[in-house]
């Protein structure tokens, strides 16, 4: 039996209990563990990627590769009862329980650890020429009792919810750490003065419409990524701005209570 849980909001916490079991994490993430006995849990890299089919396997890592969607993961084995912490540069850490069938879409290198209960994959979404972080996009779908995932999180995340207001959520794309439902839209806004470098820094956007209900998790930090079109160097994606946030503990309480709402 595997467990993920939240450790002074910086720290994942994975207990293991029983036989056998093994989950995939973040190289260089783990940071300590602790069992009863001599050392029961060992480490080895992942060389092609996390699908359990050599082809689909090599497929999603020349995926990973050519949309820069890349994926460092190494497999943690263990062999009885154990303890492990793993962390990324102080980075927040939300865990979240997959319902069975049910899918996150998440930025790679958002992604510290899952199970082997959550189904990896790789989806092209078209939007590379707008933003590089676009192109391709993770998905962990549930597929068993045990689909743990963890998220990295710049900062306190911003959670929005449209599926009782069924309002419209937009949303930078190099701001957006993962969501859980429908598929964005993506808006530009792209015209002659991007080209003479008075854009407003807010050229593209993710956008769920109101019949198209999603929980979407925002980061308070923007990834350096998009295409630079304008004349004076400037660049034509988004820029940094301040956002709400919630504390860790209460965004986990969110995404339970708000996943009943998209079923």
């Amino acid at each position: 039996m595997i467990t993920f849980e939240t450790l002074n909001e910086l720290t994942l916490k994975i207990t293991c209990q029983g036989s056998r079991d093994f989950i995939f994490s973040k190289m260089g993430a783990f940071i300590a563990g602790e069992c009863y006995g001599p050392k029961n849990y060992k480490f080895t890299k992942v060389m092609l990627g996390p699908e359990q089919n050599f082809g689909q396997a090599l497929l999603n890592q020349i995926g990973r590769r050519f949309t820069g969607e890349n994926l460092p993961l190494m497999k943690v084995e263990f062999d009885g009862d154990s303890v492990t912490y793993y962390a990324n540069n102080q980075q927040h850490v939300i865990v979240y329980h997959l319902q069975n069938g049910e899918r996150i879409s998440v930025e790679s290198e958002n992604i510290l650890a899952f199970t082997r209960d959550c189904k990896y994959g790789v989806r092209f979404m078209a939007q590379g020429v707008i933003s590089q972080k676009g192109l391709a996009t993770s998905t962990l779908t549930g597929q068993g009792p045990e689909a743990y995932v963890a998220v990295l999180i710049d900062g306190n995340p911003l959670v929005l919810n449209n599926a009782q207001s069924r309002s419209t959520i937009e949303a930078d794309p190099d701001a957006v750490v993962c969501w859980i439902g429908g598929d964005p839209e993506v808006r530009t806004d792209l015209s002659w003065r991007n080209l003479i470098g008075q854009a407003s820094g807010e050229s593209y956007m993710f956008e769920w419409k109101e019949n198209n209900p999603a929980i979407v998790l925002i980061q308070p930090m923007e990834r350096t990524s998009g295409v630079d079109v304008s004349m004076d160097g400037r660049r034509s994606g988004s820029r940094p701005s301040a956002q709400s946030s919630v504390s860790t503990r209460q965004t986990v309480n969110d995404l339970s209570n708000l996943y009943n709402n998209l079923r």
